[in-house]
C-alpha cells in the first residue's frame, strides 16, 4: 500500500487539474483505508489498463487539512472522481473493486 501524502494542493489547484483525476483522502493508520486498499488497487489498475492517463493522488485527511473540508469528507476512505476539475462521482469505503471501477469509468465518458 503506498502512503497517504501529507502534502496537499488547495482546492483551487485541485480544481485547475486537467484530465481525469481519483483524490483518495485516508490517513495510514485507518484500518477502513487499510482494509479497501486491495479493492482500490485492483480497479485502477484494471482502469489504468484502458487509460494509462489516470492521474491518482492519496492524500492524508484529518482536521486542520482544508482540501478533505472543502470535499466535505467524512469518512475514510473518500475517493473523488474529477475530469477537468469537477467533481463526477464519489466513493466512500469501497467493499469491493467494482464501486470503483464504475466511478472511474464515469470521468471517461
Amino acid at each position: 500500500m503506498s502512503a497517504y501524502s501529507e502534502s496537499a494542493p488547495t482546492r483551487a489547484e485541485a480544481d485547475a487539474l486537467p484530465g481525469p483525476t481519483i483524490i483518495e483522502f485516508g490517513t495510514n493508520w485507518c484500518g477502513f483505508c487499510a482494509a479497501a486498499q486491495p479493492h482500490i488497487t485492483q480497479a485502477l489498475q484494471e482502469v489504468r489498463a484502458r487509460h494509462p492517463d489516470l492521474r491518482h493522488l492519496k492524500i492524508e485527511d484529518g482536521p486542520g487539512r482544508p482540501l478533505g473540508r472543502s470535499f466535505k469528507v467524512k469518512l475514510w476512505p473518500t475517493l473523488i472522481f474529477m475530469k477537468d476539475g469537477t467533481e463526477v462521482a464519489r466513493v466512500v469505503r469501497p467493499d469491493s473493486p467494482q464501486p470503483v471501477s464504475d466511478a472511474a469509468e464515469q470521468i471517461f465518458s
